[in-house]
């Protein structure tokens, strides 16, 4: 009897209708994958390198092993970029596989941004279904600091992608109490951490309450796997750590951004409490770059601290278009879940995607260290799926009053803050912020009237939509570059330190291509090495690393390997942001004779 009833699901066929619909939502998810991918990946190389600092990297990661290992700026490993390397291991490798070149350099952030929005749509269908699942993942692809950061090569697009499958592990764990998918949770956190360290670690106050609450086991077990899922982590990001400082330093690249060559204390400090608290971790080589860098009012630095800062000019073009539809949806959720069984798989996922929004939204909200606005791409996944679950589980029970006028005011905030988002860029297409009011009347018209058809979902879809995918379809048609690319029609209005890159003149790039040392030349800071490596393809020691303030190499190093005839020139005015600490630019001056090429200062160090 019992193997009978075992095998009677199997024998049950499957309705014709269920299986159009299956295919319908097989369709349409593929259809998402697809044009997600076409606006990621359409006309990347006008983008050039993008950002210099890293493609850099990703050359010298395809031309060296140990370069690849460590994400060192060069081929010849004098210092690393400073961040932790895993997502130059991508691009390294794709450039090892299939050349180094602008598509190689840009591609693995698109793929990247194609595979985070199939997680995503896997993740909330788990829980509610491929008609929410389908709109988190559209939302998710059109944000437009997502459009941005898939479309170039910074370390967040990895970032993202891994907190992505952190919690997928996690709602599958969720499921049965699986303590294997919760360990896969924990290695992918540990690998968000080789990616941008602490940031990595902010949706852990999320997926840990959520287990702790929802799992349905003894809290005994619940703990249990918690705890291994903590050793998951540890080990998983640790494992390089340790790498790193049991290596003999004088065999490896300086850690860049680093007061001591360490990469535990560059993880705690620039790429840790520095950036929340500014201060002496507030810029790379561990000094002078501290305090709010946000707190002036510059674009590029995030604008001014506080709960408006999300909203504000800086941020709020980035990120914001859902965000005031994804909090009335996370506590009228919550509310209407209060009395659930604890085990509730669609309170579980609030609180998954409701606990990321709120913790990572107030650590930038308030962080006063250095802040970028494309920061934010780490709140584009939880919003999304906050919409995309609690707009269906309401349109669900839009009979009742209460749960409609929470629908109703979750579609009139998006579009009262879509059209002063649009407004804010008055210039361009003014014809859209007045479509977005329009539609977004004729919903919430619609709802509370309850005129309930199927064509009231589109419009609501329409009027959720509308103003982010402008912005997004804005983002993909400009050509970014620069370490602080802002999304949308105002591209590169940002300012601020390092919105320029270096340059290099036509007769300098020849020089250099006719070198045959070890390495072609030097140059202070980073912006101006990364540029000659990038257009002569000769190794290029960048001095002090990002901003030329790391101690590396020092200038008693630097004259060892001249005296071996290791370097070919020096170039002034690399663009290093500090002029240079170690006193090589100004031994150079007092030993070797200058002379301009193509407008530039050079010393040949070999004559």
């Amino acid at each position: 009897m019992t193997a009978t009833l075992a095998l009677a699901p199997a024998a049950v066929p499957t309705p014709p209708a269920k299986r159009d619909q299956k295919t319908v939502h097989r369709i349409a998810f593929l259809a998402l994958l697809a044009g997600t991918a076409l606006l990621y990946l359409w006309n990347l190389t006008a983008t050039g390198w993008g950002n210099d600092f890293y493609a850099a990297a990703t050359q010298a990661a395809s031309q060296s092993w140990k370069a690849l290992l460590f994400g060192s700026l060069d081929p010849g490993n004098t210092i690393t970029v400073d961040k932790p390397p895993a997502f130059l291991w991508v691009s390294g490798l794709f450039a090892k596989a299939f050349g180094f070149s602008s598509w190689t350099v840009l591609a693995p952030q698109a793929f990247e941004g194609v595979a985070a929005v199939g997680l995503l749509y896997a993740t909330v269908k788990r829980t509610s279904g491929p008609l929410a699942a389908l709109f988190a993942g559209a939302a998710f692809a059109l944000t437009p600091v997502a459009t941005l950061m898939f479309r170039f090569n910074l370390p967040d697009a990895l970032l993202v992608l891994l907190m992505v499958a952190a919690a997928y592990c996690t709602v599958r764990a969720l499921e049965n109490a699986n303590g294997w998918w919760l360990a896969l949770a924990g290695v992918a956190i540990g690998f968000a951490f080789l990616t941008k360290m602490m940031q990595g670690f902010l949706v852990l106050p999320a997926l840990a309450p959520a287990y702790l609450l929802a799992a349905p086991t003894s809290v005994g077990k619940r703990l249990l796997h918690l705890l291994g899922a903590g050793l998951a982590v540890v080990v998983s990001a640790g494992w390089f750590i340790a790498l790193v400082e049991l290596w003999p330093a004088d065999s490896r690249p300086y850690i860049g951004g680093s007061t001591n060559d360490s990469l535990w204390e560059l993880a705690i400090g620039y790429n840790g409490l520095g950036r929340i608290f500014g201060g002496s971790g507030g810029g790379p080589g561990g000094g002078g770059m501290g305090g709010d860098m946000g707190g002036n009012g510059n674009i590029g630095f995030g604008g001014e601290t506080g709960l408006g800062r999300l909203f504000g000019a800086s941020m709020g073009p980035e990120i914001s278009w859902l965000l005031p539809a994804a909090l009335i949806g996370l506590g009228a959720g919550l509310w209407f879940l209060r009395q659930a069984p604890r085990t509730n798989r669609t309170r579980a996922a609030l609180v998954v995607w409701g606990g990321w929004v709120l913790v990572t939204g107030a650590v930038f909200s308030f962080m006063s260290g250095i802040t970028h606005p494309y920061y934010t791409v780490a709140l584009a996944p939880a919003i999304a799926a906050l919409v995309g679950i609690t707009g269906s589980e309401l349109w669900r029970g839009r009979a009742h009053f209460p749960v409609r006028m929470a629908l109703t005011a979750m579609v009139a905030a998006t579009g009262v803050w879509g059209f002063i988002l649009l407004d804010r860029t008055p210039d361009w297409t003014p014809w859209l912020r007045w479509v977005v009011l329009v539609v977004t009347a004729i919903a919430v018209a619609a709802l509370v009237f309850g005129l309930h058809r199927k064509w009231l979902v589109g419009v609501l879809v329409a009027a959720a939509l509308l103003g982010t995918s402008g912005y997004a379809l804005a983002t993909a048609a400009i050509p970014h570059s620069g370490s602080i690319p802002l999304s949308g029609p105002r591209s590169q209005q940002g300012g601020g330190m390092g919105m320029r890159e270096g340059s290099s003149s036509t007769e300098v790039v020849q020089l250099l291509k006719a070198t045959d040392t070890e390495w072609a030349a030097a140059s202070v800071g980073a912006q101006g090495a990364a540029s000659l490596q990038l257009a002569s393809g000769r190794p290029v020691i960048a001095i002090g690393g990002w901003n030329g303030s790391d101690p590396a190499p020092t200038l008693d190093e630097f004259k060892a390997l001249v005296a071996q005839g290791k370097v070919g020139y020096f170039v002034s005015g690399g663009g290093g942001g500090r002029g240079g600490d170690s006193g090589i630019a100004e031994w150079v001056a007092a030993t070797f004779q200058a002379r301009t090429v193509g407008g530039q200062t050079i010393y040949d160090l070999t004559g």
